[in-house]
């Protein structure tokens, strides 16, 4: 919190992050290494991990990290845990895994002790992996550090190596017509550092995938396809509910609407909507008999 309000960390700790980076990045897998991940169908696969970092609204400090397991092809949640943390790193652009990975990479951790039967086969990241100002997102991060396969699934386009949000791009964009749809990110540098994927036909945003640790890109891009009821994988997407429900209930916080309330408020517009129908000469002020205390 001091840092931030400093206007960021000193460039000593830029540096020593930097650093860190480069000396992990040395241990990236970007291909293929078990079995499963060569099947078309994902024979073998059974567990699909996906983790998650809300905030507190209006906090920067408090936030909530959870990790879900799947099951898989089902998409059942089989595990999840969540936990109130103080982020103590401030946010800096290109350094994300240093304010988020040490809580995820303690809830990994916590499951291999606990449950080791339900330890994910493969983790699903809200974050990049390999498109990266230097190579190594937070999927990289994580994926390095707990030694399991792992996927970077990005909602927006981290502009780097040459890729912009362009007309070029958005014209791309346009031409992916169905779910399944993807084209290659291709940066300056010659290097494909990823995958512009159109993840449910109800959905014209695409999802940027790109490789974490121990999975090929195709291998990544098929499985974020199979992981997807809505845009966004179901890994990430119910981990991202969990977060955020442990949040409002460890501040008190009200609840969303349940399909009854939202029933009642519905039939009530609809009385007051006849009501004032009925009496379109009249008042528009709606009066309550009596022994009325409500619509």
């Amino acid at each position: 919190m001091a840092l931030e309000a400093a206007g960021g960390p000193p460039e000593e700790t830029l540096s020593l992050w930097k650093r860190e980076q480069a000396r992990l990045k040395a241990h990236v897998v970007d291909r293929d290494t078990e079995t499963w991940q060569r099947d078309p169908a994902f024979s073998g696969l059974q567990r699909v991990g996906g983790v998650d970092v809300s905030f507190v609204k209006g906090d920067s400090v408090r936030a909530c990290a959870s990790l879900v397991v799947l099951s898989f092809p089902e998409l059942e949640v089989v595990y999840e845990e969540s936990r109130m943390v103080s982020l103590t790193a401030p946010y800096v652009s290109g350094f994300l895994a240093f304010r988020e990975v040490p809580f995820l990479l303690e809830l990994v951790q916590q499951l291999r002790e606990k449950e080791p039967g339900l330890m994910p086969q493969v983790l699903l990241v809200d974050g990049n992996g390999v498109l990266h100002h230097r190579g190594f997102g937070v999927a990289c991060h994580l994926g390095v550090l707990t030694d399991l396969p792992c996927v970077g699934v990005a909602k927006k386009l981290l502009q780097v190596d040459g890729l912009e949000n362009n007309a070029l791009h958005k014209e791309k964009i346009r031409l992916l017509q169905t779910q399944g749809d993807s084209f290659p990110l291709l940066g300056d540098s010659g290097t494909v550092l990823g995958m512009a994927l159109r993840s449910h036909d109800r959905s014209t945003r695409p999802l940027y995938i790109s490789v974490g640790h121990r999975m090929s890109l195709e291998a990544a891009v098929r499985l974020t396809r199979c992981c997807c009821r809505f845009r966004i994988p179901e890994p990430v997407r119910q981990a991202d509910i969990c977060s955020r429900e442990h949040i409002r209930k460890s501040l008190g916080l009200p609840g969303p609407p349940t399909p009854s309330t939202l029933l009642n408020a519905v039939v009530r517009a609809h009385v007051l909507v006849s009501f004032l129908i009925e009496r379109g000469g009249e008042s528009t002020r709606p009066r309550l008999v009596p022994d009325q205390t409500r619509w």
